[in-house]
């Protein structure tokens, strides 16, 4: 279990008109992003026409128009099809660079990855291509902007249990390329358990383990996803607060929350940002935490989320916007040493706004 940071003094000192300055300015991580999910219709035409893709819609504008999601299956079913012009391991790499630039502008200093290996090699393309590209992005994002992150490769639920035993198996070759797995995709009719043993392999090996859970299915898919998978953290989560006695227990372990406000908005999980449960969850004491999830589909990277959360909550100020950034940190998979780096760097940048 992790410990809570103490917020530093200055935050005391520091007004709510400085709020838009210390969103902008205070580190963060970014702990739920689907990498496929950053690629903008831009680039998906950019690459389509690289690849010789042909694309169901006539032009950028006509592919956004198509992004009136009315709940999560109706925008995977967009997802796939802009992730099939990703075909070599320069368009891996493209997409990714593209994503960092945005969260180091965003303020971004760390970020972890999901992956979707199966929406590839199921079109044929190798693992190799996959994370290599990445890969490569990575490091040249670390060099050029500072941005350190991690890979965690994501099993997608709608697929069975062998399915997910025969992508972790092709992905062990590059074993030292991500940190951990995950677990997305439809959530509904797709309990955790399904994925029992494929979660207790990786552990075995060492994995860091993580799943999406509470965004569209019950409250008991977050119990079986800690229980049953023993995960780490929880991606989404938010239905936590249909059961008091999970928030109270989520508390107690300090078990992070991985939230994405605009995604759950978008995805008619809630129907105003006014209505969303972070606010309350944070006040239970919960590591809960802001990211950006599939930021080309649902209008925000990282920095838009957190405004638009703060803009709907006016109760929440400087201290939580603070706690959020302190929780990013703690939640991440970095060593402490890291993560004792950035939490003073966040205090400074509170400090530097507080004088």
């Amino acid at each position: 279990m992790n410990t809570p940071t103490t917020p530093p003094p200055a935050l005391e000192r520091l007004p709510r008109a400085r709020l838009p300055d210390l969103l902008a300015r205070m580190p963060k991580a970014e702990l739920h992003i689907h990498i496929e999910g950053s690629l903008e219709p831009e680039l998906i035409f950019a690459l389509a026409h690289r690849n010789g893709v042909a694309l169901p819609y006539a032009s950028v504008q006509a592919l956004r128009a198509a992004y009136a999601f009315t709940d999560l299956q109706s925008f995977l079913d967009i997802y796939y099809a802009g992730a099939s012009v990703l075909l070599r391991e320069e368009d891996f790499f493209d997409m990714a660079m593209a994503y960092f630039r945005r969260a180091a502008a965003d303020g971004a200093v760390h970020a972890e990855l999901f992956f979707d290996p199966q929406t590839h090699t199921a079109r044929g393309v190798s693992m190799g291509t996959v994370v290599e590209g990445l890969a490569r992005a990575q490091a040249q994002a670390a060099d050029e902007l500072g941005v350190s992150s991690a890979l965690i490769l994501c099993f997608l639920r709608h697929l069975s249990e062998e399915d997910a035993f025969a992508t972790l198996e092709a992905a062990l070759p590059w074993r030292e390329r991500f940190v951990g797995v995950g677990l997305d995709s439809s959530e509904r009719g797709h309990p955790p358990e399904k994925f029992s043993r494929v979660f207790a392999r990786c552990r075995a090996l060492g994995l860091r383990v993580v799943a999406h859970a509470g965004e569209e299915g019950p409250p008991a898919y977050i119990r079986t996803a800690l229980d049953d998978l023993q995960v780490e953290r929880i991606d989404h989560g938010v239905r936590c607060a249909d059961d008091p006695a999970l928030v109270v227990e989520l508390a107690r372990r300090r078990t992070p929350l991985t939230v994405c406000p605009l995604s759950n908005v978008k995805l008619c999980v809630y129907p105003r940002m006014e209505d969303h449960a972070l606010p309350a969850l944070l006040r239970a004491g919960l590591c809960v935490t802001v990211n950006s999830d599939d930021p080309a589909y649902f209008g925000g990277y990282l920095l838009e989320n957190y405004r638009a959360l703060f803009a709907a909550h006016p109760a929440l100020g400087p201290r939580e916007a603070w706690q959020l950034a302190a929780n990013s940190f703690e939640a991440s998979f970095a060593d402490a040493a890291t993560k004792a780096r950035w939490q003073q760097a966040l205090a400074v940048a509170v400090q530097s706004l507080a004088d």
